[in-house]
């Protein structure tokens, strides 16, 4: 599932209805969206007053998965969601992160100047921003942090949020390339009207409001 580009209520609304959509499936959906404007997504206990210091002039969301902050808008953004029934969901969250940093590196192989490689251990850095503090299993190149992710687990499903921030002229080939490398077979996904109402109301009664943005 591909998507132009949105704001950020829209773009986590979306990945939460496709999480309840998945509920029973067996398959899991890759989704590729970008960003209507410069815009910051922050992880679900990160304080928001903090947040916007940093990034006075940004659009701001929070997100529904954890970690840090991180700066959308040249990023290639990505979701998997994964539900309960693939097999993918039973490794540990840990593995399941290295697996699909392990995907992309195989993915940006050629695409960009230097070797991709999984981080061995986590940054001694304190900052919030993402990019700036790698954890085990990020992916890197030339040393630094490419590609990070942020994860959430219900009973129904994973939802894998993921930023790959290179600046790559082949973005159409980076997604071709990304389904292959994360499934077997690739099928579109049916998305309608009814899951754009959806969407629509978790942007009105959640991520679009400021009870939500700045709960904490």
């Amino acid at each position: 599932m591909e998507d132009g580009p949105r704001d950020g209520a829209w773009n986590m609304a979306v990945d939460e209805v496709l999480l309840g959509e998945v509920m029973g499936a067996v398959e899991p959906v890759l989704r590729l969206y970008q960003w209507s404007a410069p815009s910051v997504s922050f992880g679900y206990f990160a304080s928001h007053k903090e947040v916007r210091a940093l990034h006075p002039a940004c659009a701001l969301v929070r997100r529904w998965t954890g970690g840090g902050v991180v700066e959308h808008g040249n990023d290639l953004t990505y979701s998997l969601v994964v539900p309960r029934g693939a097999a993918f969901f039973e490794l540990a969250p840990l593995d399941g992160y290295r697996a699909i940093h392990a995907a992309l590196g195989r993915v940006l192989d050629g695409l960009v100047a230097g070797v991709p490689s999984l981080a061995t251990e986590g940054s001694a850095g304190a900052g919030s921003a993402c990019f700036e503090n790698p954890v085990r299993h990020d992916l890197l190149v030339g040393g630094s942090k490419v590609a990070g992710a942020a994860q959430r687990r219900t009973r129904g499903g994973l939802l894998h949020q993921g930023s790959i921030q290179v600046g790559l002229t082949e973005r159409d080939a980076l997604w071709k390339r990304m389904g292959s490398a994360l499934a077997g077979v690739v099928e579109p996904l049916r998305w309608g009207a009814a899951q754009d109402d959806r969407s629509a109301e978790l942007v009105e009664r959640k991520y679009g409001t400021a009870e939500w943005l700045e709960r904490f």
